[in-house]
């Protein structure tokens, strides 16, 4: 049985869950204001489609814009998070979540990051960082249960941690992408949505159960499209 660690105490960790909740509202805000969450669920529904009926790079969405619509993803996913979650629900958002952020650093670090070396090392340095401490936090999220003490406030570092990667890349890397990289940003793409299929297949069931799961009322366009996407996924496993 866990006990519960210094500051772990219920109303402590809701005072710093909501203090995040109010970070991750700034940020959505404030990335709404470029692209809306309106428009980031016709997109993922639109790139999900494209890809379904058509390759064609012409076809795929900028690869900044896919990058955005996953970091809205990630921190709608944690708003949904609750100190007072049932241990269930808790693990189905941690997985989600995880999923998410595994894939997206993996298709940044193969795809985006090598297109931008030589613009900007230092900011790619710092992402790097940032992957590497997340993947540390999902670890240690893996080998807890969200009965342990610290599981709640892991998952918050966590969210945290995604929040000042969001800040550096929706400031700094993004925009420079799109300056100096906007004859190729469809074609990179392109090669990300291929990717992307490459790197769920593994995981298609997990991802449209622990999406529904997550955003059950939300946005039936992004779970439609979700399930469409694993959907694709188990049928190529399956030829």
């Amino acid at each position: 049985m866990s006990t519960a660690a210094p500051g772990s105490n219920p109303a402590d960790l809701e005072h710093r869950a909501n203090k995040t909740r109010e970070q991750v509202d700034q940020t959505l805000d404030a990335l709404e204001n470029r692209f809306s969450i309106k428009r980031r669920v016709s997109a993922a529904s639109d790139a999900v489609s494209a890809a379904a009926t058509r390759a064609s790079r012409l076809a795929s969405p900028a690869i900044t814009t896919m990058i955005r619509l996953d970091h809205t993803h990630v921190l709608a996913a944690f708003r949904r998070y609750h100190p007072d979650s049932s241990p269930a629900r808790k693990q189905v958002l941690v997985a989600n979540v995880c999923l998410g952020l595994e894939v997206h650093a993996q298709l940044e670090e193969e795809i985006f990051y090598p297109a931008l070396l030589g613009k900007d090392t230092e900011e790619l340095e710092q992402s790097l960082a940032d992957h590497e401490q997340m993947r540390v936090l999902m670890q240690r999220l893996r080998q807890m249960t969200p009965d342990d003490a610290q599981y709640d406030e892991t998952f918050y570092e966590l969210i945290r941690t995604v929040l000042h990667h969001v800040a550096d890349e929706e400031t700094n890397l993004l925009p420079l992408a799109e300056t100096k990289l906007k004859d190729q940003l469809r074609e990179l793409g392109w090669r990300m949505t291929v990717r992307r299929f490459e790197l769920l297949k593994p995981h298609a069931a997990e991802l449209a159960s622990t999406t529904a799961r997550t955003f059950p009322i939300l946005t039936g366009a992004v779970v439609a499209g979700v399930v469409t996407l694993a959907w694709l996924l188990l049928r190529s496993t399956e030829d």
